[in-house]
């Protein structure tokens, strides 16, 4: 994996992912590149038990598949536009 991929990696990794209406989905536990092109593809998130959001969206295993097309916003949490989260 390139250096700038590590350094993507290392800024998200942990970071609390929230919706554009303020649910609190989860944090970053993983990321997914396209490896052909090295394209962002999907964040894996622990799912906050609590999200009724985050416990009908797409799974890998136990960590809720995000499409990278649905961050709206990245600083001290990342926000998602609920209406392009896949269910």
């Amino acid at each position: 994996m390139p250096a700038r991929k590590f350094a993507i990696a290392r800024q998200l990794g942990g970071k609390r992912v929230i919706t554009n209406k303020g649910e609190e989905l989860g944090r970053i536990s993983d990321i997914q590149f396209e490896e052909s092109t090295g394209e962002l593809v999907y964040i894996l998130i622990d799912p906050n038990p609590e999200s009724k959001l985050a416990k009908n969206l797409r799974r890998e295993g136990d960590l809720v598949v995000i499409p990278y097309k649905a961050l709206f916003a990245v600083g001290d949490v990342v926000v998602v536009d609920e209406s392009m989260l896949e269910d």
